[in-house]
């Protein structure tokens, strides 16, 4: 929540999500670099991001995924993580988890807030928002801009010295209309532009990344019937832009994709009885991309016409939830998609939660079934294949939540388990080229390589979190087992998944004075990992700790610091990159 978020002092969403059960990232250096996030061993293509209701992706990248990179933390009021197939009401992606972000909506008919802190390798970071709440008129606005010397992408054991800056700035904004009689206008937008300094695999380069992301929504809902009908239509899009430069290069230019998403949406929501309710849906998607294969150094060689493909996805689903019993509530999905290009596909969920001693003890049981429809890239480009289908997963989940002494202290524990089939791998090509080594269309030009539907993977594991909270004293922690192997046929079966450690844990203490002062220590730790698929690359364990303060200056007036990575811990999430030792940062916020 708010104060959680604010606690913790991030700057980027992925520091938050890394530190809750059954997720890990895998950053390619300091900030600003690929950041792929992991829920559940789940590959990071198969995370859906959304954010104020606007499903995030980018159709120009390899699987169709987001890279969480250049999620700052911004304006963002809340995060919901939902661990496990999530197609109902999410569709194609959800197959490994959903992070929801809810930006802020104002309370009061003025209101603002803004953070300035400062740090180790000439790192600012600013944030501010400004808001009211006026007759029926609900609006904010906010912007952040971050900028930092970074660290090395490569790591300096692989020879790497140089450091690869990194900036980022954008901003977002809501509008709220009261029609009254339950009707509302909603209208949101985000924009964000990022420069990232990247290296080659070999040592440092002058090299750099520029991506570009924006996304607009209009809805409106209306309520019929007295309001036993709410019914929500709305319309987003977004764009995501990513070029790469060389200045080495006679044409620095050597990068060039864009993936845009449109998507039409019409949700019913209805109460059928006490504790019956019911939502429904229709939604398109049409999505595009542009990619430019290769783009010749020399300027005098034109630049080849762009590999363009596009796709369009309906869905219809339902969902009822019924407490058919006094303390048991249970939901049923179904969800049906068809896509243009390989066809329909179907997928049901269903869960229970059973509310014992008063809301104290909650049992919860859940069953769920995903899909990923081919990215356009493994459609549509010098790699692509028509022919493939859609990649699925199922799992299920168990798990036990208690709640002691008025709720001061909440344990929780699940266990979790997640199939996942025709999982779509790269294949190189050598040697004579045949069959799907040939480029699409010729019976004699090869390719180097081509997209299939040839992976499993099964993953189980357990997920235990414990939190105390008295007397401005909280601890809290979470340790996660997640056991996850490649089920596929050949050499790799059995194998574990690759930059996946099977054993992670958190754990946070603080203590909050009455005189505005607030103190925390938390603790990381990652168990090893395997760099490739055979397991013959050892990530090793790590152990991180970081400190954190802040202290009532007046009303809504606070500084803080913090003080990451205390013990300079040197650590790979990916092999021979680099991550970000002891850093140490002090701002200034408020809210009015």
């Amino acid at each position: 929540d708010k104060a959680g978020i604010g606690a913790s002092q991030a700057a980027v969403v992925s520091d938050l999500l890394v530190r809750t059960p059954g997720t890990t990232i895998t950053r390619n250096g300091g900030y600003g670099t690929s950041t792929g996030l992991r829920i559940r061993g789940a590959d990071s293509d198969h995370t859906v991001l959304v954010i104020d209701g606007v499903k995030l992706n980018d159709p120009s990248s390899t699987g169709g995924g987001y890279n969480f990179a250049n999620l700052m933390v911004g304006d963002t009021a809340r995060i919901e993580i939902l661990r496990g197939p999530q197609s109902i009401l999410w569709g194609s992606q959800a197959i490994g988890g959903v992070v929801n972000i809810i930006t802020a909506l104002p309370e009061r008919p003025l209101e603002a807030s803004f953070d300035i802190e400062a740090g180790s390798r000439e790192t600012v970071s600013a944030r501010a928002g400004i808001g009211g709440s006026s007759g029926p008129v609900r609006w904010r606005v906010a912007g952040f801009n971050f900028v930092t010397d970074g660290i090395s992408a490569l790591s300096p054991r692989a020879g790497a010295t140089e450091r690869d800056g990194y900036r980022n700035r954008g901003g977002n904004a809501r509008v709220n209309v009261d029609l009254g009689g339950g009707a509302m206008i909603d209208l949101r937008g985000l924009y964000s532009t990022a420069r990232v300094e990247i290296d080659a695999t070999t040592g440092d380069t002058p090299a750099y990344n520029l991506n570009e992301e924006v996304f607009g929504y209009a809805g409106v809902v209306v309520p019929l019937f007295d309001g036993r009908l709410l019914n929500r239509l709305a319309v987003s899009a977004t764009r995501t832009e990513r070029d790469g430069f060389d200045p080495r290069r006679a044409r620095p230019r050597n990068m060039d994709g864009t993936g845009r998403t449109t998507r039409y949406e019409y949700q019913g929501m209805t109460r059928i009885a006490d504790g019956w309710q019911a939502s429904f849906g229709l939604e398109r998607e049409d999505t595009r991309l542009r990619n430019y294969a290769t783009i010749p150094a020399n300027p005098a060689t034109p630049i080849p016409d762009p590999i363009r493909a596009s796709a369009r996805l309906d869905s219809i689903y339902g969902q009822l939830s019924a407490q058919v019993l006094a303390p048991l509530t249970v939901t049923a999905g179904l969800r049906h998609d068809d896509h243009d290009r390989f066809g329909g596909n179907t997928v049901f969920s269903a869960g229970s939660v059973l509310s014992l001693l008063g809301g104290n003890t909650l049992v919860r049981a859940n069953y769920g079934e995903g899909f990923k429809a081919p990215s356009l890239y493994q459609l549509g480009s010098q790699y692509g294949n028509a022919a493939l289908r859609p990649e699925s997963s199922k799992g299920w989940e168990a798990g036990i939540e208690q709640r002691l002494f008025d709720r001061a202290l909440i344990l929780q524990a699940t266990w979790f388990d997640r199939t996942a089939r025709d999982l779509i791998v790269y294949y190189g090509c050598s040697g004579v080229p045949s069959g799907l080594c040939l480029q699409p269309g010729s019976r004699t030009v090869g390719r180097l390589g081509y997209y299939d539907n040839v992976s499993r993977t099964a993953t189980h594991g357990v997920e235990l979190g414990a939190a105390f909270d008295f007397g401005g004293f909280t601890l809290s922690g979470n340790y996660s087992w997640v056991d996850a192997e490649n089920r596929s046929p050949g050499a790799t079966f059995g194998k574990k998944l690759r930059r996946l450690p099977a054993h992670t844990a958190n754990a946070e203490v603080g203590y909050a004075f009455d005189a505005g002062l607030s103190m925390a220590a938390a603790l990381r730790w990652s168990g090893k990992a395997f760099e490739n698929d055979l397991n013959t690359v050892v990530l090793k364990s790590y152990t991180l700790v970081d400190l954190r303060a802040s202290m009532r200056l007046a009303e809504g007036v606070d500084i803080y610091g913090r003080v990451e990575n205390l013990f300079d811990k040197y650590y790979e999430t990916a092999f021979n990159y680099n991550s970000l030792g002891r850093s140490i940062h002090a701002g200034i916020r408020g809210r009015f």
